[in-house]
């Protein structure tokens, strides 16, 4: 725990791992490139576009697909989005090392180790349901008091929870899902039969 209450996690043990040392790879670049923001920014909008499209999912896991028509159809997508052409390289490298269905991961880590780099904490949410501004501000004043002050909130949907929230926070991990208290719930009675 640094001095201004925070818990923030090494930066060594993001860079871990094959996505880290990718992750690594392409934020020194970038670093270097003087292209910081503008990659970091990319990244989050390329996730987002992995997590909503279920076509560009399925490049990235579908082992069919021959590598070079799984390249040139990411490749294509990023430039009509307009990505930089560094994150296109990235994104190029990564598919002729074969590590596409390593991406999210890739990018995932690259997020952290540009939240531990700027002091903050990243905290995966996972809820039944897309969270609005007031359960957010929620979320941030309740992580606040568990002295999580500079929080970096990365959020994903899963219906499977049925309600209720999974928070992870580094290697913490806080899950008040409805699923897992029905879980709980049916040990429980197996329990006392």
């Amino acid at each position: 725990m640094d001095s201004t209450g925070t818990t923030s996690i090494p930066i060594a043990s993001i860079a871990n791992g094959l996505a880290g040392r990718y992750a690594t790879a392409l934020y020194d670049l970038a670093s270097d490139k003087q292209k910081l923001d503008l990659v970091l920014d990319q990244a989050k909008a390329l996730s987002s576009m992995l997590e909503q499209s279920a076509d560009l999912s399925s490049v990235l896991v579908d082992r069919t697909l021959d590598i070079r028509q799984a390249t040139r159809a990411l490749l294509a997508v990023l430039d009509k989005e307009g990505f930089d052409p560094l994150i296109r390289d990235f994104v190029g490298v990564v598919a002729t090392n074969r590590r596409l269905p390593h991406l999210r991961e890739i990018l995932a880590a690259l997020a952290a180790i540009a939240a531990a780099r700027r002091g903050e904490v990243v905290a995966d949410v996972v809820s039944a349901h897309p969270l609005n501004d007031v359960q957010r501000a929620q979320l941030r004043g309740r992580l606040a008091e568990a002295g999580y002050s500079k929080v970096n909130i990365q959020e994903r949907v899963d219906a499977a929870l049925l309600g209720g929230l999974v928070v992870r926070v580094g290697a913490r991990l806080y899950d008040t899902s409805l699923r897992s208290r029905l879980t709980r719930l049916h040990h429980a009675m197996k329990g006392a039969a």
